[in-house]
C-alpha cells in the first residue's frame, strides 16, 4: 500500500485555521437568530439563566419548552412526544434555532437537527461563542479558541461531507471523504497542541514577572471571585476608584483587571476575575487556567454574592462558585464573604442575612454603602499574617525604608546616629528579607553587616 503524504492533500494547517476562524463568524450570526430554548429538569421550569446567556448574545427567545426527567434521552435529549411538541412549536412560531440547557452528545445533536431540520445549539456551545466576543487580550482569545477547538473536535464531521458515502466500511471501502474528517481532526490536535504551548508561555512569562514583583515590593493581592453578575466590577471600581465597564449582561467581565486600592497608608492588588455560572464547561475551566491562576495565586479571595436572590437561587451560586474554585486548586485561600447589593433587601432580609453568614461583609458597592467595612476587613486579614520586626536601617539605604513603608504602611521610625530605628509589620514569608538589619537582643541598635 503506497504511503500517505501529507503534502498530496490541499488542505493544509492555514486552510485549517481559516475554516475555523469561519465558522466562529457563523456561530455568532446566530445573535441575528430567534430561538426557542428547551430543558430537561427533574422538576421546576426554571431556565432563566439560560434566557439571560441568549440576551447576552442577542438571540431572541420566542419561547421555552421543559420535559421532567431525570436525565436526558440519550438519542435526543428529550423523549419522542415532546421532541414532536418541540418541531410542532418551532415551526409555528418561525423559530431559526432551538438551544438546549445542557452539553448535547454528538450523536443527540445530530439526532435532534435531523428531527428538527435546524440548527441546535447547545449551552456549552453559547457560552463559548460568548466568551469568543467578549475577549480583549491576545491571552483571552487564545483560551477561548482552545476551548472551542476542544469542544469541536468530536463534533468534526468534515469539510467534503458529500464523499463522506465512500467510506461506507468494510475492507477497501475507506473513501476520501473519511480521510478528510481524519485529517480535520489531525489538524485540530496540532492547532489544539500549538495552543497549549503558547499558553504555557504565557504563563511562564506571568510567573517570572510576578517573581520579580515579589522580590522587589511585596504587594497584597486580592481576587474577586463570584457568580457572574455578582457585581463584581462595581465593586473593583467602589474600592478603587476605577472605571472598569459595568453593563447588565453575563460575562461582560472576561479578562482579569488588576486596580490599586490604598487604605491606611498600604497598597492592596485588586483582581476582577471571569464570572462563574452553573454547569461551566470544562474545557472553558481547562482553557482559562492560566487566567484563573489569579485567583489561585491570591493572597486574599474575596467571594462577592448577590444578596437579593432568594434563599434557593442563593445557596445554587455559591455552590456552583465553589465548585470551580475546587477545581482550580483555590479552596486553600483565604475567603471572606461578600454578600453584595444589599440595599436591595429590607432590614428583616439583612439581619436574617446576618445570622446565616456572621463572617459576611455586607455591602451595596453600586450605592457606596459599607466599603469602609470590607477595606477594614481586608486590612484585618492582612494584619493577622503580619509579623512585627525592628530594624535598624542605614540613612543611605533609603530603598529598603522605601519598600518597608509599601509593605508596612505606617511606620515608627526613630531617627539616631548610627541610623533610622523603625518598627513595622510586615508580611511573615518576607520577614527573613529584613534580617541582616535587625536589632540585636541585647537592645544595642547595630544591625548585622
Amino acid at each position: 500500500m503506497p504511503e500517505r503524504r501529507e503534502n498530496q492533500h490541499p488542505y493544509t494547517a492555514r486552510q485549517f485555521e481559516t475554516t475555523h476562524a469561519q465558522d466562529l463568524e457563523q456561530q455568532r450570526a446566530a445573535r441575528d437568530q430567534r430561538a426557542v430554548i428547551v430543558g430537561v429538569l427533574p422538576e421546576g421550569e426554571d431556565l432563566t439563566e439560560l434566557r439571560e446567556l441568549l440576551r447576552t448574545a442577542e438571540v431572541e427567545v420566542l419561547d421555552q419548552m421543559v420535559q421532567h426527567r431525570d436525565e436526558p434521552h440519550p438519542n435526543t435529549y428529550v423523549g419522542e412526544g415532546k421532541l414532536q411538541e418541540l418541531k410542532a412549536r418551532c415551526h409555528e412560531l418561525g423559530a431559526t434555532m432551538v438551544v438546549t440547557d445542557d452539553e448535547l452528545s454528538p450523536r443527540q445533536e445530530r439526532n435532534l437537527e435531523s428531527a428538527l431540520g435546524l440548527p441546535v445549539l447547545d449551552r456549552t456551545a453559547l457560552i463559548l461563542d460568548i466568551f469568543a466576543v467578549h475577549a480583549n487580550s491576545s491571552e483571552g482569545k487564545l483560551q477561548v479558541e482552545l476551548a472551542q477547538l476542544q469542544y469541536n473536535l468530536a463534533r468534526m464531521r468534515g469539510l467534503w461531507t458529500h464523499l463522506d458515502r465512500l467510506g461506507v466500511g468494510g475492507v477497501g471501502t475507506r473513501g476520501p471523504g473519511e480521510t478528510q474528517i481524519e485529517t480535520d481532526r489531525r489538524l485540530a490536535r496540532d492547532r489544539i497542541s500549538k495552543l497549549r504551548r503558547r499558553l504555557n508561555e504565557v504563563k511562564g512569562t506571568r510567573a517570572v514577572m510576578r517573581q520579580e514583583r515579589e522580590r522587589s515590593s511585596h504587594i497584597p493581592n486580592v481576587a474577586l471571585a463570584g457568580y457572574t453578575n455578582a457585581g463584581k466590577s462595581t465593586l473593583l471600581n467602589a474600592l478603587t476608584g476605577a472605571e472598569v465597564g459595568v453593563q447588565d449582561r453575563l460575562f461582560h467581565t472576561l479578562d482579569p483587571t488588576t486596580r490599586e486600592l490604598r487604605h491606611n497608608g498600604r497598597t492592596y492588588l485588586l483582581t476582577d476575575t471571569v464570572g462563574f455560572i452553573r454547569k461551566l464547561p470544562h474545557d472553558l475551566v481547562e482553557a482559562f487556567g492560566a487566567t484563573l491562576e489569579e485567583t489561585v495565586l491570591a493572597d486574599l479571595l474575596l467571594h462577592v454574592v448577590d444578596a437579593s436572590q432568594t434563599d434557593e437561587a442563593l445557596a445554587e451560586v455559591m455552590g456552583a462558585v465553589d465548585d470551580v474554585l475546587k477545581d482550580i486548586g483555590a479552596t486553600e485561600n483565604v475567603h471572606v464573604l461578600v454578600l453584595n447589593k444589599i440595599d436591595l433587601v429590607d432590614e428583616a432580609r439583612r439581619e436574617d442575612l446576618r445570622v446565616r453568614f456572621p463572617d459576611a461583609v455586607q455591602v451595596a458597592a453600586g450605592a457606596g454603602v459599607g466599603l469602609d467595612g470590607l477595606a477594614a476587613r481586608i486590612e484585618e486579614e492582612f494584619e493577622a499574617t503580619l509579623q512585627p520586626v525592628e530594624l535598624l536601617l542605614p540613612y543611605a539605604d533609603g530603598k529598603t525604608l522605601d519598600e518597608l513603608h509599601r509593605l508596612a504602611g505606617d511606620l515608627e521610625q526613630e531617627h539616631r546616629a548610627d541610623g533610622v530605628l523603625v518598627h513595622a509589620r510586615v508580611p511573615r514569608s518576607l520577614a527573613g528579607r529584613y534580617d541582616r538589619f535587625r536589632v540585636q537582643p541585647a537592645g544595642r541598635g547595630v544591625a548585622e553587616a
